[in-house]
């Protein structure tokens, strides 16, 4: 029995991946392995049909479960779609409402064959932004590149000049008849030879090779809403690529969308929980013990925050409204700061003194006293 490979490395994620990030590591391999977009490529097929088995699996949370407890073995009652037999076109139909209702050519298609005009192929691409992008909301530029219908032949691949001819085979009808089983019935299939176009292109377009798409260098300003959260996709309609030739060799119908992906640098101060911002404070032990009024550096400005007298390391304090915005509107989280007691490392000979006698309050140890390492003292307790 051949062994499977983990849903999870085909995806390319971690076993803790929401949903959200489960359907964005499917979305972003579908685009690139369909078979659409790799023509003759045996394995992107293999690939695009393993990728949608995965997704399959870990999108659904009752069948996830038993996967993560029992592997492939646990998937035996329930075995899900034979995927390697399947028609890519059925395979789409099935997710294809993570795509936005597109994603591949054809639009609406199904498993029945069109429905609607033919639509282009859905890209692509990625944009780094920071947390104060996220803040305030920015824009930015992107370059991506895309198949655009050939300019010299109007998308036709046919070299300007000439015309495309008759097929052959199918006399220009596109079809051919068979007939099986001892000749009881006919079976009308598309032309093999011209795939049902009815015409063949003899003199090739020299800019496209005959292929009525070329490849384009595209830049353009892309806005990104505050609030926005890591792995979160912001569309741009109409900036993917028109339907393929065999669909509308002009590039009539519709053309697919661009989903630039957001990625959130890590910043130097902050860390990021939903709309909060995780700050770490230190604070020296006069001030847990004593109380303080703290300065502290938020991302659009300087906040005062009172901590009482005997804070602890780790005590947490929030100052509200002053986190990221939601990206949905209502306001905007926290800063949560995080207080770390700091001890200094050095001391002068009159803090010493006046730590020592502090120390003589509480019949604390100190190092002048014992000498031992602390190690040492521990392990004491447990021989003696």
């Amino acid at each position: 029995m051949p062994t499977e490979r983990c849903y999870y490395e085909i995806l390319g994620i971690e076993r803790t991946a929401s949903g959200d990030q489960i359907k964005t590591a499917y979305r972003r391999l579908a685009l690139k392995h369909h078979p659409d977009h790799n023509r003759g490529d045996a394995e992107a097929e293999g690939r695009f049909k393993e990728c949608a088995r995965a997704y399959e699996v870990l999108s659904d949370p009752q069948r996830r479960a038993r996967y993560d407890q029992y592997g492939h073995a646990g998937l035996r009652e329930t075995p899900g779609h034979d995927f390697g037999s399947m028609n890519i076109d059925d395979i789409f139909s099935m997710f294809g409402d993570i795509f936005g209702g597109g994603g591949f050519p054809g639009g609406g298609r199904g498993a029945r064959g069109r429905r609607g005009p033919a639509r282009g192929y859905d890209l692509e691409t990625s944009v780094e932004v920071t947390l104060e992008d996220v803040l305030a909301g920015c824009g930015r530029e992107v370059s991506f590149t895309r198949l655009d219908v050939c300019t010299e032949c109007s998308g036709s691949g046919v070299e300007p000049g000439h015309d495309p001819e008759t097929c052959p085979d199918c006399q220009g009808q596109g079809k051919v008849a068979q007939v099986g089983f001892g000749g009881m019935f006919r079976m009308v299939t598309a032309c093999p030879r011209c795939r049902g176009k009815g015409q063949l292109v003899v003199h090739r377009c020299k800019a496209c090779r005959g292929e009525g798409r070329v490849r384009v260098s595209r830049k353009i300003e892309v806005k990104i809403p505050a609030g926005i959260r890591e792995g979160q996709v912001v569309r741009i309609n109409g900036e993917g690529e028109p339907p393929p030739p065999e669909a509308s060799p002009a590039g009539e119908g519709v053309r697919g969308d661009l989903h630039v992906l957001v990625e959130v640098a890590a910043h130097d101060r902050f860390e990021r929980d939903d709309d909060d911002l995780i700050v770490v404070h230190r604070i020296a032990f006069a001030q847990a013990a004593l109380g303080a009024e703290l300065e502290i550096e938020g991302i659009d400005g300087t906040e005062t925050l009172a901590i009482p007298p005997g804070s602890q390391h780790g005590d947490v304090h929030r100052v509200g409204g002053k986190g990221l915005p939601s990206l949905r509107g209502g306001g905007r989280g926290d800063l949560v700061v995080l207080l770390q007691l700091v001890v200094p490392r050095r001391l002068t000979p009159a803090q010493r003194e006046l730590i020592s006698e502090y120390a003589k309050t509480e019949e604390l140890p100190v190092h002048d006293k014992d000498q031992r390492s602390m190690w040492s003292r521990f392990k004491e307790s447990f021989t003696s």
